[in-house]
């Protein structure tokens, strides 16, 4: 059996075929593998993993060491990286071998079909310098676009023909045409069509390249693809994108995505690509206006995370026999059981504000770090650590809060944690003294750590004898432990709310549901008084963890409170008693305008009662479409971008009151610029 990637050293890690002399095919793209399924005594190359520089920031230097370092087999060059490099293309190959990399494709050919012989002339004199140099650089295989000019061959037989011309002229060199139909080519738009021009040329040196994005954009099915002679295939390019009604040119400009980060059926298409027999590399081409802009080895690293999410997912054991090629099996994600705690980071203005506000909602102080400037407050099952050493970084303004670190109850931490190495989630050097819990953490894209912790039916020790109880004091007292008095409020933690960066979004997104299993509830754009922010709920399965990731569109509004802010959404039982409660001990809530609650009676048809006591209380409220039922209330901010929800879900709601949350921004807007 072999070992998978992410067992192997890394600089072992796929490497494999990458001294193939420059312009040799690889024999397993030629090599007729119909009979695959049947031949259980063959063994399989495994599938290479390719990225595109044009997905990539920076110089072509920069591009291929950070494909390099994320992993990834070989490369595609794009003209224009070349074009701006100062090395000479014979240079450019050196560098790449010395990096582990091959390079697997040249690309763009543009508008070489057409109609006026003169350009054909032209054309092909450029298409002999452009073999010239892909000799030079070790590409095997050029990349023809389909024409988008106005003088464009309209006709089968005219474009196969000159397609036969330029296959005879690149097979002279030993090197191959793939052919890729682009989705606004003026007469060749669809693989089908580019399919027939190819299979009339008739030539071995011509085969197809297949691009997700221009397939599936147009809403193409991938099926028929599986009756094209793998062989054929001489190449393939991964994208995915959100699901917008635009045209399909600045669609794929400015928002294609890495594959399980927008809305296309991607593993569909490869099981359809992989069912006609390809065993080609699997190559990334993606390119949006974050990439353009977002430091290379992270985008590298997010892109080979992307590609083994979607191998992992194709390489399922009942089809494994049936498959040309060899796919890595990442360990499975182990079933989730809750929050195990949630660490809050407080600057020294604030930690007895934070104490405060703790206890306002119910929560009580068990215990003390034994090393670490670290307090465990707990009710119920929620458990909240607040780290009095202060937020990362250390260059915000005095009086800073954050949500720090993550911790999710897993039935299996090895597992979780050997599937984050697995996935390139990097991982969080730890300090720990002897007899210590000694848990794996890894960084989230936007720098909050995540803990895997044992749940609660695993036997033996856990994180928890690392606090030392203390007799309870005083609450008064803020140097010593306080029991909350009365009931218990609060009965777990709900969900998790997290700002991400502008360029983090989707990153962060795969990182979730490939490390832990979570998918997410869709994608909605919430309007903030200065601003959209788009905001995409993530759960687990079972529901017992839930995430919800925001992003401002245009950069964040005016004021932190939209931009920045985080929260902790914990779960109740009565919500009534719980807003009491916080607001006997002094806290107040944050305030809803009785505009809201006129609207609210008026949308949902509430009964006087219900409304006149939400409105008491200070709660929101939504309903869907079963009769399931939402209720919330919200602190005041701690510091300036972090504060706590309170919610109770009732009928199978699995919603998170959407529509009480531009009241909740307006708000918080209105007291982050109050005097004082």
């Amino acid at each position: 059996m072999t070992t998978p990637h992410w067992a192997r050293p890394a600089d072992q890690a796929g490497l494999a075929d990458r001294a193939r002399p420059p312009g040799q095919a690889d024999p397993a793209d030629q090599a007729d593998d119909r009979a695959a399924p049947a031949d259980q005594g063959r063994t399989w190359p495994a599938a290479r993993r390719s990225i595109a520089t044009v997905s990539l920031s920076g110089t072509l230097e920069e591009k291929l060491a950070a494909a390099a370092r994320a992993g990834f087999d070989g490369v595609e060059i794009f003209e224009n990286d070349l074009i701006a490099c100062p090395l000479s293309p014979a240079d450019v190959r050196l560098l790449t071998a010395d990096l582990g990399l091959e390079i697997l494709l040249y690309q763009p050919f543009r508008d070489f079909e057409t109609n006026a012989p003169e350009r054909l002339a032209a054309s092909l004199r450029r298409a002999e310098r452009k073999f010239a140099v892909m000799t030079e650089l070790g590409a095997g295989t050029l990349l023809v676009c389909s024409s988008v000019a106005d003088d464009a061959a309209d006709g089968d037989a005219r474009t196969a023909d000159q397609l036969h011309e330029l296959a005879e002229r690149a097979g002279a060199r030993g090197l191959r045409v793939a052919f890729e139909a682009l989705a606004w080519g003026r007469h060749i738009s669809s693989y089908a069509r580019a399919w027939q021009v190819v299979s009339r040329a008739d030539h071995p040196r011509l085969g197809l390249c297949l691009d997700s994005f221009h397939i599936l954009s147009l809403g193409h099915a991938s099926g028929p693809v599986r009756d094209i002679p793998g062989e054929k295939i001489f190449f393939l390019q991964l994208a995915d994108a959100p699901l917008l009604r635009m045209d399909a040119l600045p669609w794929s400009r400015h928002y294609r995505c890495f594959p399980g980060q927008g809305g296309f059926d991607l593993p569909g298409f490869m099981a359809d690509v992989l069912a006609a027999g390809y065993r080609g590399p699997w190559s990334l081409e993606v390119f949006n206006d974050v990439f353009r802009q977002a430091d290379a080895e992270r985008t590298a690293r997010d892109g080979m995370r992307s590609l083994l999410t979607l191998e992992d997912a194709l390489a399922r054991p009942d089809r494994a026999g049936a498959l040309p090629v060899r796919l890595d099996r990442l360990p499975a994600p182990a079933r989730l059981t809750g929050y195990a705690f949630v660490e809050l980071a407080v600057d020294g203005l604030l930690g007895q504000a934070a104490e405060r506000l703790l206890r306002s909602l119910g929560f009580g102080r068990h215990g003390r770090h034994r090393t670490k400037p670290v307090e465990l407050w707990q009710q119920g099952r929620a458990r909240v650590l607040v780290n009095h050493a202060g937020p990362p970084g250390g260059s915000r303004p005095p009086g800073d809060a954050a949500v720090a670190a993550l911790a999710v109850a897993s039935d299996d931490p090895d597992r979780s944690a050997l599937r984050a190495k697995a996935l390139l989630a990097p991982a969080l050097p730890r300090r720990h003294e002897p007899g210590e819990a000694d848990l794996t953490a890894v960084a989230a894209p936007d720098g909050t750590a995540v803990f895997f912790c044992r749940g609660r039916a695993l036997p033996g020790p856990d994180w928890l004898g690392d606090f030392e109880s203390r007799p309870a004091r005083d609450p008064a007292d803020p140097s010593g432990p306080a029991e909350p008095a009365g009931p218990a409020l609060i009965t777990g933690i709900d969900h998790v709310a997290l700002a991400q960066p502008d360029d983090g979004f989707d990153e962060a997104t795969l990182f979730y549901q490939s490390l832990l299993g979570m998918r997410a509830q869709g994608s909605e754009e919430v309007a903030s008084p200065y601003g959209l922010v788009r905001s995409r709920p993530m759960r687990a399965p079972g529901g017992e963890v839930r995430l919800v990731l925001n992003v401002p569109l245009r950069g964040g509004g005016r004021l932190p409170a939209t931009a920045e802010a985080q929260h902790v959404a914990f779960s109740c039982a009565d919500i009534f008693a719980a807003a009491r409660a916080v607001r006997s001990a002094g806290t107040p809530l944050l305030p809803v305008p009785a505009n809201y609650y006129e609207d609210l009676a008026a949308r949902l048809d509430l009964d006087q009662d219900r409304a006149a006591e939400l409105r008491e209380h200070g709660v929101l409220y939504d309903r869907d479409e079963r009769g399931g039922e939402f209720f919330h209330f919200y602190t005041v901010m701690l510091g300036r971008r972090l504060f706590f929800e309170v919610v109770h879900r009732a009928g199978g709601y699995d919603g998170y009151g959407a529509p009480g949350i531009p009241v909740r921004m307006a708000a918080q807007l209105r007291q982050a610029a109050a005097p004082g």
